[in-house]
């Protein structure tokens, strides 16, 4: 029996992995398929990320991603995919060992493989020396329920622009799901209930008691993940001759 999903994210890097966090984070039932082929491995130091003044390790960053999607509920699987059809309640993912899951949405977030969409009927590619599928700011593309995330829209190659891409497109996907959404705040007890409002869609109140423990545990996740450099090296460019 073919596995069900709400949403399929094809590709796990910056903007992938943005897009699960938003999605799984508000209810949706969302895998990744990740080929550990993010360009950002082979990124020797993250500098422009916000939040991080003097930079930080590429892989550790995506790690950190990784981890967040996790824990927002978001599914990861590594495999290939190399097909997605359109059936007439969703899509059908394809994977290159034979799996094969159905999706209400599937979000491609590849860099700039295409050729497992090209099957489909209505969606539009742009060359521009590179291949991108052709979509609106919000990642819409001409198939409905299928949108486009990150460097796969045109989007430039910078961290911070894929995964803001990633969050926007993740959150018209909810629009589009009727989902009730607000903007995604934590806020302290009392902020709307104290002036006599419902709590908004996506909004959450938490007293002090548990800001400080939500506190303590971002501090004890990141001590872990910042004890030590990363262990690994970066990802050298393909076109590099091995000289060892």
């Amino acid at each position: 029996m073919t596995e069900t999903r709400d949403v399929v994210v094809v590709g796990g890097g910056v903007a992938g992995l943005t897009a699960g966090v938003f999605t799984a984070r508000h209810g949706l039932d969302t895998l990744v398929y990740d080929t550990d082929e993010s360009i950002l491995n082979r990124n020797a130091h993250l500098e422009n990320v916000p939040g991080f003044p003097a930079g930080v390790n590429a892989k550790l960053y995506l790690e950190l991603l990784g981890e967040q999607a996790a824990r927002a509920g978001c599914d990861r699987e590594t495999a290939e995919v190399t097909e997605v059809s359109v059936d007439d309640e969703g899509f059908i993912v394809e994977t290159a060992d034979g799996e094969q899951v159905w999706g209400d949405y599937v979000i491609a977030a590849t860099k700039n493989t295409v050729d497992y969409l090209r099957g489909i009927d209505g969606i539009g590619f742009v060359d521009r020396g590179k291949t991108f599928v052709d979509c609106n700011e919000q990642g819409e593309t001409g198939v409905d329920g299928l949108y486009v995330a990150g460097r796969l829209a045109e989007k430039p190659y910078q961290t911070i622009i894929c995964a803001g891409h990633g969050a926007e497109v993740a959150v018209s996907l909810l629009d589009e799901d009727d989902r009730p959404f607000y903007h995604d705040w934590t806020a302290p007890e009392g902020y709307f209930t104290g002036r006599g409002r419902d709590v908004p869609p996506g909004c959450e109140e938490i007293s002090d008691e548990e800001r400080r423990q939500r506190e303590q545990e971002s501090l004890d996740v990141m001590s872990e993940y910042f004890a030590d450099p990363h262990p690994e090296e970066p990802t050298q460019h393909p076109s590099v001759a091995d000289d060892e």
